[in-house]
């Protein structure tokens, strides 16, 4: 029987899938609560043996467009932090790299700055030619985080992930493709159906199988992830109090060129 947690919408499927939508949209932003909900929905998962591969999808025009810079939650948060308390936020995304089950990620449109980390949480990803991925970090003045200065790499490679960390530009699904962001691309109707059919691949084998497997090409991912989140919410805490960022959050906003000043 499906259910809401939070702004996530739980609906198991045939086959041992169970589909997990963000309820946010159109833009389906997101921040320390809804990603605290997903690791939480994870766990359950976890102990669930009626589950044994999940979608993590998104309702409305994109995947996850980020953190919304405008909104006053936000800014509560980013009032609450220290140097030295680290970014809770990404402690919440550390618990959600640590689940056990294969996550396939039904991309039907855009994944920015921290939604493309949220993308690569996963173990796949499925998306369109409409899918749009972009790490901008650096046209807000800052860096990357949710960890995708680890995942990122670890998927593309090093000089491919450096290209999209240095130019914050954006790739449309064909690139995404081609680079390995996306592991199948469909029309843009039919990404979450492929998602799960996807999903169901997966979970039609041996449930002790699939997570002994995982545990040995993910490793000590969640523990590196950790690490990388660490330096990340170091780097971006000093950064958000410098003149580029405000610059840079009002430039995104205004769909324009940073007028940046190295202060």
């Amino acid at each position: 029987m499906s259910r809401k947690v939070g702004d996530v919408q739980v609906t198991p499927l045939e086959g041992y899938v169970t589909l997990l939508e963000i309820q946010r949209g159109p833009n389906n932003f997101f921040d320390q609560e809804l990603i605290g909900t997903l690791a939480d929905v994870m766990a359950e998962l976890d102990e669930d043996v009626d589950c044994r591969a999940i979608v993590l999808a998104s309702e409305g025009k994109h995947f996850c467009a980020g953190a919304n810079f405008g909104s006053p939650r936000r800014e509560e948060e980013q009032e609450t932090r220290t140097l030295e308390g680290g970014n809770p936020l990404y402690q919440e995304a550390v618990r959600l790299f640590r689940n056990r089950k294969q996550v396939v990620a039904a991309v039907q449109g855009a994944a920015v700055g921290g939604g493309f980390g949220l993308a690569m949480y996963a173990d796949f990803r499925v998306g369109c030619p409409e899918s749009r991925f972009t790490a901008n970090f650096v046209k807000l003045g800052f860096t990357p985080g949710f960890g995708l200065t680890h995942t990122l790499p670890r998927i593309v490679g090093q000089q491919a992930a450096a290209d999209l960390f240095y130019t914050g530009r954006r790739i449309g699904g064909e690139e995404a493709l081609r680079v390995g962001i996306l592991d199948r691309l469909v029309a843009q109707d039919q990404v979450r159906d492929e998602a799960i059919a996807y999903a169901r691949e997966i979970a039609e084998n041996a449930p002790l199988a699939l997570v002994s497997v995982r545990n040995s090409l993910r490793g000590d991912l969640a523990d590196a992830v950790q690490a990388a989140t660490d330096h990340e919410g170091r780097e971006q805490f000093i950064l958000q109090k410098t003149s580029d960022h405000r610059e840079g959050v009002k430039a995104v906003a205004e769909r324009r060129p940073g007028n940046f000043t190295g202060s």
